[in-house]
């Protein structure tokens, strides 16, 4: 008899309408990556072998998107979903990438919303564990925030194990005093899952299928669904629009600049310094307050970057000096001093040692 297989559906079929922009809102851009790459990312700790991403809304570019950027340790599949009829039907949408397959006992799938991009690796893992060891037909992640309006509560039986979870618009007064919430993250028996979508019905407020519904269908049917409640509340949080894309991104930027902090880089102010996920530091190097470090831009042990300096996609060779400048696809030598005031476009060099001096253009422009 085979191993049972670890696999995931991750739900990036969505418009975003709120979002108001052309862009498919799984692109949306966080720290340098599309909120997706996150998601895709929260997957590391775990080892599964199959990823599945529903797509639907700008199928083509959020599947060339993410082909394009390559993911070495996942085999990542598509399927869309022409019709967005909501998260139960998206991930039953998502569950034909397995049609020839007969699912064991054990086959776990994770299923995650393309739209949680500070999610941790970590949780996942925990949340993982915490279903095989248990053996639960499902393992939903529960957090409980200081405001949960907007989200699904998490309602438990007289025994406190997990019945259902009642969507916002279709709750109670007294359901809405629930403040544990479902995030949209699960673990599931495979081979229980799909016998349950089937079983969902859109008899509710937006007319749609809620894969939550299947909570309930397990839970009737006699079957244990267990739950892990998330440490931070935060990193579970679904983004909609561009106030929650905001605070999302200064959550990562504080995350992000503690990482760099703690390998030996010096902030003078980590709240007015801002780096990519993509950017590259060497031990050593200093960066002062109004610091823009965006894309592939790498930067050298010993150098000091800013104040008020933006540097895209650019490489600082070490002990180099940059400041009051912007630098694009631009290369720095080792112990060169540019700026104040320093404009370097595509393809320009300074050489080492060089001190460019005040509003410095490369001659020949």
């Amino acid at each position: 008899m085979p191993a049972p297989s670890l696999s995931a559906i991750v739900l990036a079929a969505g418009e975003g309408t709120r979002m108001r922009s052309q862009r498919p809102k799984p692109l949306h851009l966080l720290c340098g990556r599309p909120m997706l790459f996150y998601v895709l990312d929260s997957l590391s700790d775990v080892h599964v072998e199959r990823t599945v991403v529903v797509v639907g809304h700008a199928a083509e570019r959020v599947t060339k998107k993410i082909q394009e950027e390559g993911w070495p340790d996942q085999a990542i599949d598509f399927v869309e979903q022409t019709v967005q009829r909501g998260t139960g039907d998206a991930v039953s949408v998502g569950l034909t990438a397995w049609a020839d397959e007969d699912p064991d006992d054990a086959d776990t799938v994770i299923v995650l919303p393309g739209d949680a991009p500070l999610l941790r690796p970590s949780t996942v893992a925990a949340l993982v564990k915490q279903h095989l060891t248990t053996g639960a037909a499902a393992t939903l992640l529960t957090a409980k925030p200081e405001d949960p309006t907007g989200y699904g509560r998490v309602l438990r039986g007289r025994d406190q194990r997990v019945a259902r979870v009642v969507e916002q618009r279709d709750a109670t007064a007294d359901e809405l005093l629930v403040d544990e919430i479902c995030t949209s993250i699960y673990c599931f028996r495979r081979n229980l899952l799909g016998p349950a979508l089937r079983r969902l019905s859109p008899d509710n407020a937006q007319g749609e299928y809620y894969l939550t519904d299947v909570v309930a269908v397990l839970h009737d049917a006699g079957y244990h669904v267990g739950s892990v409640v998330a440490d931070e509340a935060a990193e579970t949080h679904g983004i909609n629009d561009r106030v929650q894309l905001a605070d999302a991104e200064a959550r990562l930027r504080r995350r992000t600049n503690t990482e760099w902090l703690d390998a030996g880089v010096t902030m003078v102010d980590p709240a007015q310094t801002y780096i990519d996920v993509t950017v590259q530091l060497a031990p050593d190097v200093t960066l002062f307050p109004g610091t823009i470090l965006q894309g592939r831009t790498v930067i050298g042990r010993g150098c000091e970057i800013g104040p008020n300096a933006r540097l895209v996609d650019t490489l600082v060779g070490p002990n180099a000096v940059v400041q009051q400048s912007v630098a694009v696809d631009a290369e720095v030598g080792e112990a060169a001093i540019v700026g104040p005031y320093a404009v370097l476009i595509p393809g320009d060099h300074v050489a080492p040692g060089t001190r460019t001096g005040a509003f410095y253009t490369a001659q020949g422009r």
